[in-house]
């Protein structure tokens, strides 16, 4: 989440008189987060979330997300839904973008999960992709493998500006597990981008699921990977938890079974996490605008998260 656009009141105000859901009486910018403009919005009925679709987010995906969220919420997930109108519209116009009111979810995103929510969240990500096992909507991984080469190329020896040397790092990184990628794995619609602040904790209970914007049809143990690497890290990427990784599997195969071929690719998909995850906030350093209510991200903590992963590779799967 991050804010782009500004909304004024007025224009809010008049957004929300389409809906039966309350005037306004705040609105508030969350600054979390790169890709879409969000804000907290308090009315007369209750708390939501107004989501301004920027930057990477196609409009003519926005159907997959909700359909998929949809499905989701039918079967117990704990996941936001988009409201619709009085008329039934979810997707709307407002400042001259895309935006839908979202329903708001409880919970606190945390900084430093203790083992019991790294178990927890396992586990709600193996009760996702049992839910999405019959979902029947699609949607290719533009950030996927197939992609990471030519953002590479997009970000060029620019990368050497955020550390020297960076980029033929990075390149020869990518050669190496291009080369070891086990596009044979099952596959279904993942989400992607399940980081910690993607996930609302009630104590040691998820309360919800959120961000969906990153999810596609692509390799199931992926979306475990990717959130290895972001569980088990400080947030510097300097230090591994191996206890919180191990607690993200186990909840993920109390729901969910994992074959020994998806166990021995975790090592290649968390390194390829790596990349793409270092690839897209490079980008996003280099880019954004000075101007935008927006907390950049580090990219040099998946460099090191990529390094702990060459050193220490099936060890921290065991």
């Amino acid at each position: 989440m991050a804010v782009y656009t500004h909304v004024s009141a007025e224009a809010l105000a008049a957004f929300l008189a389409r809906y039966d859901h309350g005037e306004l009486v705040s609105a508030k910018g969350i600054a979390e987060g790169v890709e879409n403009s969000n804000y907290m919005v308090d009315t007369t009925r209750g708390r939501f979330i107004l989501t301004l679709y920027e930057k990477r987010v196609d409009l003519a995906d926005l159907p997959f997300f909700f359909a998929m969220l949809d499905h989701l919420a039918e079967r117990g997930n704990p996941v936001p839904r988009a409201l619709t109108d009085r008329t039934g519209v979810a997707i709307q116009q407002l400042e001259g973008r895309p935006a839908c009111l979202i329903e708001f979810l409880p919970g606190v995103s945390v900084s430093h999960p203790n083992t019991a929510q790294a178990f927890a969240t396992g586990a709600a990500m193996g009760h996702m992709h049992e839910s999405l096992v019959d979902f029947t909507g699609e949607r290719s991984n533009s950030l996927g493998p197939d992609g990471w080469t030519a953002l590479l190329a997009r970000c060029g020896h620019d990368l050497d500006a955020i550390e020297s040397g960076l980029f033929d790092h990075v390149s020869a990184a990518l050669e190496r597990v291009l080369a070891a990628w086990p596009y044979d794995l099952p596959r279904g619609v993942i989400h992607a981008d399940l980081f910690p602040d993607n996930v609302l904790m009630l104590g040691d209970r998820v309360g919800g699921l959120i961000d969906f914007y990153f999810a596609c049809t692509d390799i199931r143990a992926w979306d475990l990977a990717v959130m290895h690497s972001a569980w088990s890290f400080d947030a510097s990427g300097g230090t591994v938890d191996r206890a919180i990784g191990a607690a993200l599997v186990e909840g993920y195969v109390s729901h969910f079974p994992l074959s020994d071929a998806e166990r021995a690719a975790l090592p290649v998909l968390a390194r390829g996490a790596c990349i793409r995850f270092l690839l897209t906030r490079a980008w996003d350093w280099l880019n954004t605008p000075a101007d935008a209510l927006v907390t950049r991200k580090d990219p040099l903590a998946y460099l090191r998260r990529l390094n702990t992963y060459d050193q220490m590779g099936e060890t921290l799967f065991q």
